[in-house]
């Protein structure tokens, strides 16, 4: 059986090694010469409930790539506003780790490689196409495409996603897979109910910082330093599609986090406002982040889906990351790519798909954000273990907590134990 993955990001990644985990022949096409995606510019795993998901799949057998975030780490268990207990890994150490991983379990990928089409028979897609017109054929296919869709997009709702200036314009637009096969995509929205979300945190060349403050953040990982009162701005918040880091103290502060870079987790800071802050005088942003200028368009083209991750119309598409819907953040990315390719190749082999239980939270927020982008309210949320209303939920429900054995008795006592490592072909 052969499945076919497009889109290399963290939920591609994850999609490919589980079918491969399960006895299928996978391939993986990215279109650019990376794969993780935002995972090279992102970096933080393990905080608030993202701990509880990142130990629920490690149970389920399902932890390989959080178990490689966690060698990479820099800093464990680093609390900054809102956030408690975070590891962030090295981005600039992450790539080349998980490519050679793919690569020793027999995951094929093709790099620099666009898919621009599919053919289909029925409910059926059996072919896509790349960009030179070759076919290829496939038993069961899973997008992991993101959900920007073309550079019209970015002009037309804002300047750009996270990954701009070094992805489109060099490696071509994305494409919707599942708009191709002929399933309409769902759009999400901002609190305006305007399309799209903006966001974005940006990098720092942690060498322009001052002495004291890279002293800091190589020996804590997190440095906090507050922003002179005439130019907070609470209401550029609105505008964060992390809604884990809409929170009054992002705007009264600068937050840096050590990912090799400094993250600097607060969106839209004009270079010549940032430079007023002492030990910033002469801090510059890392490309491709476009920090003064706003960057993160988003949410423009979801499948919807099953809680299975089948794409709903098609018998066999897949989806998962942010085209599966509103998900922020690298563990949910990992989580839902993880469960497409585990029910992809059931659906190659004609079993019966499984959904995660809902007394889990890698199942509940599966199950939860499916339901709730049926309404307008819900299209402008967005969904993330970390923080937000889904955080919130977690801890309303008891499926918050960071005791690694309370958390493997709750897999345990579900009998899924290393249910993710079952080869089922």
């Amino acid at each position: 059986m052969r499945i076919i993955v497009i889109g290399g990001g963290w939920a591609g990644c994850a999609a490919a090694l589980q079918a491969k985990k399960c006895g299928a022949e996978v391939l993986l096409i990215e279109k650019t010469d990376l794969l993780l995606g935002l995972g090279n510019v992102g970096g933080i795993i393990r905080n608030n409930g993202r701990f509880t998901a990142a130990e629920e799949m490690i149970a389920l057998g399902g932890g390989d790539l959080f178990k490689i975030a966690d060698n990479c780490a820099r800093h464990k268990n680093v609390d900054f506003p809102g956030h408690k207990h975070a590891t962030l890994y090295d981005v600039n150490r992450i790539e080349p780790e998980v490519r050679n991983y793919l690569y020793s379990k027999g995951v094929n990928v093709i790099f620099e490689t666009r898919v621009v089409d599919v053919g289909t028979e029925g409910n059926r897609i059996k072919s896509i196409y790349l960009f030179d017109g070759t076919e290829i054929e496939g038993d069961v296919f899973v997008e992991t495409t993101g959900s920007t869709g073309p550079i019209g997009n970015c002009l037309r709702y804002g300047q750009g996603c996270s990954m701009c200036i070094l992805r489109c314009p060099s490696y071509g637009p994305r494409i919707s897979i599942s708009m191709r096969a002929g399933v309409e995509d769902i759009q999400g929205l901002r609190g305006d109910e305007s399309f799209g979300a903006m966001s974005g945190s940006c990098k720092l060349v942690k060498e322009t910082l001052s002495e004291d403050i890279q002293e800091k953040l190589n020996k804590d990982g997190v440095v906090v330093l507050p922003v002179p009162k005439e130019d907070i701005n609470v209401e550029k918040l609105n505008m964060k599609v992390c809604q884990q880091y809409a929170l009054k103290e992002f705007a009264e502060n600068i937050v840096l986090l050590d990912t090799g870079h400094a993250k600097l987790m607060t969106s839209y800071y004009p270079l010549e406002k940032l430079r007023k802050i002492p030990g910033l005088e002469k801090a510059k942003f890392v490309d491709p982040y476009s920090g003064g200028k706003a960057n993160s368009i988003r949410y423009l083209s979801m499948a919807p889906r099953e809680n299975t991750m089948k794409v709903c119309g098609l018998d066999n598409l897949f989806v998962g990351g942010e085209k599966s819907g509103l998900f922020v953040g690298h563990t949910e990315a990992i989580v839902t790519g993880t469960l497409a390719g585990y029910n992809a190749v059931r659906a190659g082999l004609g079993l019966n798909l499984v959904e995660l239980p809902i007394t889990l939270a890698v199942g509940d927020i599966i199950n939860h954000e499916n339901e709730m982008k049926k309404s307008i309210e819900g299209l402008k949320l967005r969904y993330t273990f970390a923080g937000a209303n889904y955080f919130e939920r977690m801890k309303k429900l008891g499926l918050y907590t960071t005791n690694v054995e309370e958390i493997r008795n709750r897999v345990r006592s579900l009998m899924l134990e290393k249910f993710f490592e079952t080869r089922i072909i």
